[in-house]
């Protein structure tokens, strides 16, 4: 009978999973384990996070890029404000009279756009995009351009408008609405004779304001916004 299991035990196949295991020691499987972790990284592996650091670097320019490649110029119109803080130091920082609520409040559209966005107190809710229509106005002929009058509100970009109008699109923010054009780097050899010319406009009215400025800005189709130039008077200052 023993010598039946001694020769049971011969003949008996081992799995090649049982035969690896009972080959392999710890020090082996240590081994290949550290020689695993000492290999060198594939290059796609070190190439692909640069790859999308690059993307996410780039994006910024390169809608400012497209947008100006195929944006529609239009004219906006500011606030009057104090001038003194209009310019600050190399930064140009206007208020549009579209930026505020009570200004949208009045157009078609918005008490639609609160319906479907109603935060707190009944206000707008943080974070909420818009989309303001713009029309073209005629000049008035002394070369400065007419700011675009704003025709209504929308929730989401229209699919089709006229030849003579544009969508801006705008997100509500700490009670303004912020297009992206409020705030201008100023060349150095610009800033003097804008500073200059600021106040000297300033000090021709009569309760020391700052008239409402023209700014300039090209819209793509998708209602994005960069600036072109800025009007003080009848003086334009390209950015």
């Amino acid at each position: 009978m023993a010598s039946e299991t001694s020769e049971s035990s011969k003949n008996k196949t081992w799995s090649p999973e049982t035969e690896f295991s009972k080959k392999l020691t710890f020090r082996d499987y240590l081994t290949a384990t550290e020689q695993k972790y000492n290999q060198p990284l594939p290059f796609w592996r070190l190439l692909l996070p640069l790859i999308l650091q690059t993307g996410l670097i780039l994006s910024v320019p390169t809608q400012a890029m497209y947008t100006n490649l195929t944006g529609r110029e239009v004219t906006l119109q500011t606030l009057p404000t104090n001038p003194g803080n209009v310019l600050q130091g190399y930064t140009l920082n206007l208020d549009y009279n579209i930026s505020r609520v009570a200004n949208l409040r009045r157009l078609p559209g918005w008490q639609e756009l609160v319906r479907r966005n109603r935060g707190r107190n009944r206000q707008l809710l943080e974070g909420t995009n818009l989309y303001v229509i713009l029309q073209e106005q005629q000049s008035l002929g002394n070369g400065v351009p007419r700011a675009w009058r704003p025709l209504r509100v929308s929730s989401n970009l229209p699919m089709s408008l006229r030849d003579n109008q544009v969508a801006l699109r705008g997100v509500y923010q700490n009670g303004l609405i912020n297009y992206g054009v409020e705030s201008y780097n100023i060349p150095e050899e610009q800033r003097q004779q804008l500073n200059n010319d600021i106040f000297r406009d300033a000090r021709q009215t009569r309760n020391g304001q700052l008239r409402p400025l023209s700014v300039r800005v090209k819209v793509d189709p998708q209602g994005n916004a960069v600036p072109v130039s800025l009007w003080v008077r009848d003086r334009n200052y390209r950015f």
